[in-house]
């Protein structure tokens, strides 16, 4: 198998190399996005691994084309690809994915940096403010925590605040006996209306989009932690910091935000951002802003590397394919 792999950072390249010597794959790498206008420069490879970058029809129908029957994301989501594309080029597409423990634990502490204000504190300690204005915080253990979507991370989160003692309420399309005696599973609107703490948990869709807006926001408990390391599409943002600004939101830890592609992961100091509502959030002292880093450990990004390979190879060789996109 001959694989292009886009996108390829330097402490991936370790991996990419491990794997494909261990798979026997042919492998060619490049640094940069896949574009309309480099699409056709795939070397004769077979399958390509991507990213988060935008994957049209027009950049499918060039690498058809051009050989590729099969397209791998290095990601949990794919929303970055025309799927519907996709299966009428008859292209499989296949996401991946990595230990839960990365976005778990990620999460939990979102969670306690914004229950104990960590940003006040932070910045103000910075300046040699050492004081305790305004720094009281809240105990874990005290709070109900709300979990929407219960999928592989969503249970490995459940798991972890287990052990802090704290009521966890969990609205999914899934219960799972085996978390049955430590949560109780409720509907979303409960959810909504007796939770402290609300994590999402839910992949990005046309049915999931905006999950939390304006009237999702009104059901809410008044000073709400929010949480969201999973997409950024899940929350409408004017609204989120509507409830930010009025104070029905006491406070949001998020690692994705709603058009972040542009922005994530490049060195943008020194110039004005395109994202009005990101500047604002940044503003927030009660707002902690990641650039969708939950997911990135060493044994994460090993994960994606080594899966994408696999996905690729088994659709090649008309194996099964657990990652494949439905």
């Amino acid at each position: 198998m001959k694989l292009l792999a886009y996108n390829v950072r330097t402490d991936e390249s370790m991996f990419f190399q491990k794997f494909a010597e261990k798979y026997g794959v042919e492998l060619h790498t490049l640094p940069y996005s896949p574009t309309l206008e480099n699409a056709g420069n795939t070397e004769g490879c077979e399958a390509v691994s991507v990213v988060t970058s935008s994957i049209t029809k027009e950049i499918l129908v060039k690498w058809k084309a051009s050989g590729i029957h099969c397209v791998s994301t290095r990601t949990i989501g794919f929303d970055h690809i025309d799927i519907e594309a996709a299966k009428n080029l008859e292209i499989p597409v296949s996401s991946v994915n990595y230990t839960p423990a990365s976005v778990a634990e990620y999460t939990v502490m979102l969670i306690l940096m914004a229950l104990r204000k960590v940003k006040t504190i932070m910045i103000r300690g910075l300046g040699q403010d050492f004081s305790l204005t305004n720094v009281r915080g809240r105990e874990l253990r005290t709070c109900t925590v709300g979990i929407i979507g219960a999928g592989r991370i969503g249970e490995a989160v459940i798991q972890r605040l287990h052990g802090f003692g704290c009521k966890i309420l969990v609205h999914t399309l899934h219960p799972k006996e085996e978390l049955s005696s430590f949560v109780s599973y409720v509907s979303f609107d409960e959810l909504l209306q007796e939770s402290d703490v609300i994590s999402l948990h839910a992949p990005a869709s046309a049915e999931t989009e905006h999950l939390i807006g304006q009237t999702e926001i009104e059901k809410m408990k008044d000073g709400v932690v929010l949480i969201n390391a999973a997409r950024g599409t899940l929350i409408d943002t004017p609204h989120l910091i509507a409830g930010l600004e009025s104070g029905k939101i006491g406070a949001a830890a998020l690692d994705v935000i709603e058009n972040e592609r542009k922005l994530f992961y490049k060195d943008l100091k020194y110039k004005v951002l395109s994202n009005r509502d990101l500047a604002i959030l940044q503003s927030m002292p009660n707002v902690i802003i990641t650039p969708h880093t939950a997911f990135y450990t060493e044994e994460a990004v090993s994960d994606m590397v080594e899966y994408s390979i696999l996905s690729c190879k088994n659709e090649l060789e008309g194996k099964d394919n657990p990652w494949r996109v439905k």
